[in-house]
């Protein structure tokens, strides 16, 4: 991880006040084998690089979450009474925030109000999987400011769900499983068809 994690608290304190409550990383990937098969069914073996997103938070005691981009010097804020997408060239970003909470309210699953800030080192629109870094690392904060305790599977397919259904990207569940289950120096030789994987050496 190239990303120093202190600054991004330190911004966070600039402006918010304090210190984050919570923070969590999830890395990019790099696909060795098996391209587009991962909506079609069959095996891949990403994965993850030592470039993240990541995202630090604390609580609010409203029901609005205000997220802060610092890549793109840019900050949204929601009421998660009233999730809307991010209308077209405006805070597009910010529309991973909102599709996780709102598949966290899909799925029943308790969902607070917070201050973020994220910043991530996946270059972006490089076939490194920064989208999918950035709802596995925002599903976290979510899922941390709760107490709620979710298995990195389930968390990979609600951030591809967030992904088809919010973002209305109609992607497979490679990208995301990756970024929910990598491991140091392993890849992951996963089965699409029942998400089985097994971590491999490099």
């Amino acid at each position: 991880m190239t990303l120093k994690v202190q600054d991004i608290e330190t911004k966070y304190g600039e402006l918010f006040g304090g210190e984050p409550e919570i923070v969590a990383r999830a890395p990019g990937r790099v696909n060795l084998i098996g391209e587009h098969t991962d909506y079609n069914d069959g095996f891949v073996f990403p994965a993850a690089i030592e470039r993240d997103v990541v995202v630090v938070a604390s609580r609010r005691q409203d029901r609005q979450i205000r997220a802060v981009a610092l890549n793109f010097n840019q900050s949204s804020t929601f009421d998660l009474d009233d999730i809307e997408p991010a209308g077209p060239g405006r805070e597009r970003w910010s529309n991973y925030f909102r599709a996780m909470a709102f598949i966290f309210e899909k799925e029943g699953l308790p969902v607070l109000g917070l201050n973020c800030v994220a910043q991530g080192d996946v270059p972006l629109g490089a076939g490194l999987s920064s989208s999918a870094a950035m709802l596995v690392a925002v599903g976290l904060v979510l899922a941390a400011s709760t107490g709620t305790k979710l298995d990195s599977v389930k968390l990979a397919l609600m951030a591809q769900r967030a992904e088809r259904e919010f973002v209305g990207v109609n992607v497979g569940i490679m990208d995301q499983f990756i970024s929910a289950n990598g491991q140091k120096d392993h890849a992951l030789k996963i089965d699409t068809r029942d998400h089985s994987f097994e971590a491999v050496p490099l």
